[in-house]
Formats: C-alpha cells, sequence, structure tokens
C-alpha cells in the first residue's frame, strides 16, 4: 500500500509523490520518486542516492511480483474462500489478469489473506472476475446463498403485488430501500480504475441534473467539499466514511476520495451514493 511505499522510501532518503503535483494525487500505481533531502548534500549524492533508490524499489518489486504467484496463506481458515481457493485452481488463475480492470485472483482475495475474520472474504474487481475465476467464484457463491450451478437470477419489479406494510405501532423511525448498480464497461469498487471512476461519476452528473419533479436535487461530490455541507450530510446520516479495513484491504477506497459524492433529492427521500462501495 501507500503508507508501506512511503515507509520503505523513507529508509532510502526518498519520498513518493503524486504524478499531478505534490499535493495531486497520483495516478493508478504511478508515483514520482524524488529525494527527501536538498541541503547539506552534494549534487553527486543526491543523484547517486536517487539513482541507488529507484534501482532498490525495483529490485524489491520484481521480488514482491514473483511472490505474490506462489500460493497464498489463507489467514480466514474457515472462509469459503479457504475452501474453494485450493492450491490447483491457484496455480491455473494466479496468472491472469481481467481486460475491463486488470484485477487478480490475488485481489479478490486479499481480505481473507490479510485477516482471520472473515465468512466469505472474496470480492470482484468487474464483471469480468465472475467468468474468468468461475472456478472459485460459481462454487462459493452457490454455497453461500444455497443455489444450485443452474440458478437463474428472475427479477420483478411490479410494487403492486407487495402485500401489507410495516406495523405502524411498531418503534421504526425510517426505513430505506437499498439497490446497487453496475454500469457495463466499468470496474467494480475493488478493481475500478481511477479513470473509470471519475468516468462513473461523470455519468451521473449529466444523468441526475435530468432529474425531475419529486427525483430533482443536488449532488455533493466528495471531492473539495465544503465543512458545513461535510457536517449537514452528517447530521442527516447520509455521509459515507473512509476507514473500514476490509473495504481498505479489498481495494476499494483506492484514490480517496476523488469520484465519490451524495446525491439527495430536495426532500431528502431519495438518495444515490456514487463509487461507495456497491456500483
Amino acid at each position: 500500500g501507500v503508507d508501506k511505499l512511503k515507509a520503505r522510501c523513507e529508509e532510502l532518503a526518498l519520498q513518493p509523490r503524486g504524478t499531478r503535483g505534490e499535493s495531486g494525487g497520483q495516478t493508478g500505481h504511478t508515483y514520482d520518486i524524488s529525494n527527501k533531502h536538498r541541503l547539506g548534500y552534494s549534487e553527486v549524492q543526491l543523484v547517486q542516492t536517487m539513482i541507488d533508490g529507484v534501482n532498490k524499489l525495483y529490485e524489491e518489486d520484481l521480488a514482491l511480483q514473483k511472490k505474490q504467484l506462489e500460493f497464498p496463506t489463507i489467514q480466514s481458515t474457515h472462509s469459503l474462500v479457504a475452501k474453494h481457493v485450493t492450491k490447483e485452481r491457484w496455480d491455473k488463475l494466479c496468472k491472469h489478469t481481467t481486460k475491463t480492470a486488470g484485477f487478480t485472483l490475488a485481489k479478490a482475495i486479499a481480505c481473507a489473506v490479510e485477516f482471520d475474520n472473515q465468512h466469505c472474504g472474496i470480492y470482484a474487481g468487474d464483471w469480468d472476475s465472475y467468468k474468468d475465476f468461475a472456478e472459485v467464484f460459481d462454487p462459493l457463491i452457490q454455497e453461500y446463498h444455497g443455489i444450485s450451478a443452474d440458478a437463474k437470477h428472475t427479477s420483478d419489479m411490479d410494487f403492486s403485488k407487495i402485500t401489507g406494510n410495516v406495523n405502524p405501532e411498531a418503534p421504526v423511525h425510517s426505513t430505506r430501500i437499498r439497490v446497487g448498480r453496475s454500469i457495463d464497461g466499468f470496474g467494480l469498487s475493488p478493481g475500478i480504475t481511477q479513470e473509470q471512476r471519475v468516468g462513473v461519476e461523470n455519468l451521473f452528473k449529466t444523468a441526475s441534473a435530468n432529474f425531475k419533479d419529486e427525483l430533482a436535487g443536488t449532488y455533493y461530490p466528495l471531492t473539495g467539499m465544503e465543512e458545513s455541507v461535510r457536517q449537514l450530510l452528517v447530521d442527516d446520516h447520509f455521509l459515507f466514511m473512509s476507514g473500514d479495513k476490509n473495504l481498505q484491504a479489498s481495494g476499494m477506497e483506492r484514490d480517496w476520495p476523488e469520484g465519490r459524492g451524495i446525491f439527495h433529492n430536495v426532500d431528502k427521500t431519495f438518495l444515490v451514493w456514487v463509487n461507495e462501495e456497491d456500483q
């Protein structure tokens, strides 16, 4: 992760910076590596430190890439990942990367490898993941949901078939119906690229600008959000936050908070989270 890269650069008298300026953030996994020190060293010393440091980082990166192809130690020993990611399946699939987001099986099972408390422990990085890694995903999904291999999802949006309602005397203050939707051609949260994430946000901005009547409202991007707006969204229990260790390990909080935001209508009865977790 970025924190480990910063710590290693510190040891090598280097510092990683964003590719869009000192404080502008990086693009994907590309960083601008520069000298940490400026004064007290000769030009030759600084250049030599830079050369030696970059070469060392590259050497260690190659070793890490090779290690990542080794069958991992799955910390969540009782998880579905531990059951269905066998060495045979790992050896067959570990070198493959998906077309849409460049996702790998190692990234998909990162949570089960890093933590010991996962039940499932797997995330898809894009639509391709379900097909490319089907030997793992299919049996795992079937076991988790208790469905057969030939099960098909049937959609029924006819609300008139719903009968009854929540008992009005029950101590319920509010209810919500949550629906997650992904967009063809874009990665899912664990694998989505920075460019794709911004693309999703831009698509939603365009779409929400055309919302009419009771759906009309305002989109609030997290990037550059004013404190007064942030506090209001917190008070309304609308704002989603960073810091969840599972989301971090699975790659969902990369490039935080860029490309993420919240939309709600005027009456605050219709809310859309953009690039939060489900897409």
